[in-house]
């Protein structure tokens, strides 16, 4: 998911990227795609030639490569949504490419500007309408959408090994930062917006037939202001806040290389 700041909203797309963290075996080439979970947004450390796509090393991806050998094409933004996937990010995607790791939606549904609404105080905020409004995005656009980007990669790729990853909850209960107002009740209901938005993008991913990994269970705990935490809470800057920090892409990256 992008920043919650709309003034930090991301338009561009770098190039691709296209590395060798570990020693590359030729036969296996890994394209990754996605939003910033997938770029590695909230780890403070970047690829200065990625830009405003914010792809780091400390990424699960990056991490994945390095442990299979594969050669990997980076080419996940931060702020993208299926749109701009299937735009710019697709066309890495070819008949030479073995393995295909994805993760978008979160920002088809406006997560971030849910959340925005959400840390506001209940009477400046509209946290249920914020929350309704993603939910019906997720139930009924957001599936067609997918379906279409998943039918393009299995006809770029038809024997890669394709892994679509979803998205941990970000709340455990509890609001431990200064300068946001989540009550109990609409962490609640973020989590399960977070949980519903995993249960479609798994559903489109089975119907392809790919792989899916389900971040919910291992990040249980590990949320914003778990012990440890695993993602941001409101950061400076800004554009770090609730993403996985280097030790959540370290555990998406071990939950990820099973699959790949």
């Amino acid at each position: 998911m992008k920043s919650i700041a709309s003034l930090l909203s991301v338009a561009a797309v770098g190039a691709a990227m296209i590395l060798t963290p570990g020693v590359a075996h030729a036969a296996t080439n890994y394209v990754a795609l996605g939003d910033s979970y997938a770029s590695g947004v909230g780890t403070r450390t970047y690829i200065s030639s990625s830009g405003s796509c914010q792809r780091s090393t400390k990424a699960y991806p990056y991490i994945d490569a390095a442990r299979i050998g594969a050669a990997l094409t980076f080419v996940a933004c931060s702020g993208a949504k299926v749109a701009d996937v299937t735009a710019n990010q697709l066309p890495s995607v070819t008949s030479s490419t073995n393995i295909v790791s994805v993760q978008v939606g979160g920002n088809d549904a406006g997560f971030s500007s849910v959340i925005t609404e959400c840390a506001k105080p209940s009477w400046l905020g509209d946290c249920t309408g914020a929350v309704a409004n993603a939910q019906a995005i997720i139930n009924n656009t957001l599936p067609g959408r997918l379906n279409t980007l998943y039918a393009s990669i299995h006809s770029r790729a038809s024997s890669a090994t394709v892994v679509v990853v979803g998205y941990p909850r970000l709340f455990n209960g509890t609001d431990c930062n200064a300068g946001t107002f989540f009550s109990p009740d609409e962490m609640t209901r973020l989590n399960a917006t977070a949980d519903l938005l995993n249960s479609k993008i798994q559903a489109s991913a089975n119907a392809a037939g790919f792989r899916f990994v389900n971040p919910t269970s291992l990040f249980i705990g590990h949320a914003v202001c778990g012990s440890p935490e695993w993602i941001n809470g409101l950061s400076n800057p800004i554009s770090e806040s609730y993403h996985p920090n280097v030790t959540g892409q370290a555990n998406y990256a071990n939950l990820v290389q099973p699959q790949l």
